[in-house]
């Protein structure tokens, strides 16, 4: 016989006198005069039980015994609750059930932590999870989870394309994040790496003919942890032959419209904008652009050419170039939130943060001084400036003004909350990324998305030219109110070319056939012309159910320190097990 008949979230009126047996935890336990009612849970839903003392006191006396989050099984009668009593919030809010019998099936000890609201303590929540998995929010996060994936997996497949899973176990190649290695006992001294994504799997997937290929993939990078990246992530991988860019846009916006309505029910729009990298960055001061409020960067350079204010003279002389944002009625910004904009300048490499305040009709500013009034009167037309604007400039490298104005906008919109509709949704592509990058401290050049872009057909030239910085990459990304959730790129399928962007990036032939011989001799069979996207379901999850916090999408996430609080790990391990590893730990200093 089984434990129950229904869930929890299953009855209403239409099944009034039937007499269900039911399953779930003690949610809350109330006594009002005698008659105990108590809110039954399980992962479908909530029922309200009742015991009725006079119909049977040994029962209702068990029932007094019971506790939060004891399990119990309980069969009675389906009743209608007393008018005036109905709970719209619930779906079974209009019913009760009169309980006939009670089974405890398992006590439950005090909880560290309440189920039912915030805990602050994510360390605690995290050492408990399975008890937080219990939790209101948990519960509909992992439900959408469910649905998201479910959603992808139908979509691919209407779409002809196939899921084909590929190892986790891989070898250590360059391409971007620090990865995590893992010995092997059957070959002493040598190492596999968790893969950091399938990339290269999944281009020779197209090499030998899948055509269409997809994957929810687990993905591992030894990076330290953000609120919105972790170690061990998943992501959807896509890749297709005979696809080009708008090929790859049309396929992901149609998955993304159907992943919304079918965990959220809400429609998004057919086709989404899109913008240049430089432009993204000229405007916005980023390559994921929040584009929910205006208040962009505007060049200014022109206005100061013959400026004598000397940080403007400076990174013009350099070659530099000098930007400002019009914080529309924000003069009144305390000077503990300068001294935050001005310290958020400086950790992104600013010396400083140039001001304007607009206030009772005059420009307020060490800086004003400097300004001749033709240049007031420019500047207060391009920017707009009226009573109450407070300005904001940064001058220096093109790449210095873009990031630091691009971080203070954003920043400056939290003070203002100008994102105030919740429910907006901004999406975006973001193309035309630098191919390359100099990378400064090693004095080298590197990859900005992978050594496996395209770089785009009318730059190839520039790579013979040697004008690594000019070319621009066959590479996009998605951008969601200022969330890259996805990116991807069209590839090189040719072995020449694919060496020369090798070569270019410092590694020689001998190395190249080291690390990447299996993928340069694939191409030497006839790979088809092929790209594809990655998008970040964890990222994605984030967005959907309104948190900031990766961590609360994932159901046994690592802590922001990087540990499994549940498990305790990383943890020491036995002696005779590094034996078998041929490992020998050095000394702790």
């Amino acid at each position: 016989m089984s434990y129950r008949t229904c869930t929890c979230g299953a009855l209403r009126v239409t099944h009034l006198n039937s007499q269900p047996t039911l399953c779930g935890w003690v949610n809350s336990r109330r006594d009002h005069g005698g008659v105990i009612f108590v809110d039954l849970r399980d992962s479908d839903g909530i029922t309200q039980i009742v015991f009725h003392p006079e119909t049977n006191s040994e029962l209702a006396e068990l029932a007094h015994t019971l506790r939060s989050e004891d399990v119990i099984q309980v069969t009675g009668r389906v009743a209608c609750r007393l008018s005036g009593t109905e709970n719209p919030k619930l779906a079974t809010g209009e019913i009760e059930v009169v309980v006939t019998s009670l089974n405890i099936l398992n006590r439950s000890e005090v909880l560290p932590f309440p189920l039912d609201s915030e805990v602050s303590n994510e360390d605690l929540r995290l050492s408990y999870r399975y008890l937080d998995l219990r939790s209101p929010m948990m519960t509909r996060n992992l439900r959408i989870r469910h649905r998201l994936q479910r959603a992808i997996r139908t979509y691919m497949d209407q779409q002809g394309f196939m899921e084909v899973e590929t190892p986790i176990l891989s070898k250590s190649t360059p391409e971007g994040a620090r990865e995590f290695l893992v010995p092997s006992r059957t070959y002493p001294g040598n190492f596999y790496a968790l893969a950091q994504s399938p990339q290269q799997y999944k281009q020779l997937l197209m090499a030998g003919g899948v055509e269409k290929y997809f994957q929810i993939a687990r993905c591992f990078r030894d990076e330290d942890p953000r609120a919105d990246r972790l170690i061990e992530l998943t992501q959807l991988d896509v890749e297709a032959s005979f696809f080009k860019s708008e090929d790859i846009f049309i396929l992901i916006e149609g998955l993304i419209s159907r992943i919304f309505q079918e965990t959220l029910e809400i429609n998004v729009p057919s086709r989404f904008p899109c913008l240049t990298y430089r432009e993204a960055m000229e405007r916005f001061g980023s390559d994921k652009p929040d584009t929910r409020f205006g208040m962009e960067l505007i060049q200014v350079e022109d206005i100061f050419q013959s400026t004598d204010f000397k940080v403007f003279r400076t990174a013009l002389d350099h070659g530099g170039c000098i930007k400002a944002l019009n914080a529309k009625g924000f003069a009144h910004i305390t000077t503990g939130q300068i001294e935050e904009l001005t310290q958020l300048a400086r950790r992104h490499h600013a010396k400083g943060l140039a001001f304007i305040k607009v206030e009772n009709g005059e420009w307020k500013s060490p800086i004003v001084k400097f300004f001749t009034p033709a240049e007031k009167e420019a500047l207060a037309a391009r920017l707009n400036i009226e009573e109450g604007d407070l300005i904001l400039f940064g001058a220096d490298k093109w790449a210095v003004v873009c990031e630091v104005l691009g971080r203070i906008r954003l920043r400056v919109a939290e003070l203002l909350k100008l994102v105030t509709d919740a429910t907006r949704l901004d999406f975006l592509w973001v193309v035309d990324f630098p191919l390359l990058s100099f990378l400064e401290e090693e004095g080298k050049w590197g990859a900005v998305h992978h050594p496996f872009t395209r770089p785009k057909a009318e730059d190839l030239p520039l790579l013979k030219e040697g004008k690594f910085d000019e070319i621009r990459a066959e590479a996009y990304d998605l951008v969601l109110n200022g969330v890259e959730i996805g990116g991807g790129s069209i590839r090189i399928h040719e072995q020449k070319l694919q060496a020369q962007i090798f070569e270019v990036l410092g590694i020689k032939p001998e190395k190249q056939q080291l690390l990447f011989g299996h993928l340069l001799d694939a191409f030497r069979f006839g790979t088809p012309p092929h790209g594809g996207i990655a998008l970040g379901v964890d990222r994605l999850m984030m967005l959907l159910c309104g948190t900031a916090n990766i961590r609360d999408v994932i159901a046994f996430p690592k802590s922001s320190r990087g540990q499994d609080l549940l498990f305790l790990s990383p943890s020491e391990v036995e002696a005779r097990q590094l034996h078998e590893l041929s490992i020998q730990l050095t000394p702790k200093s």
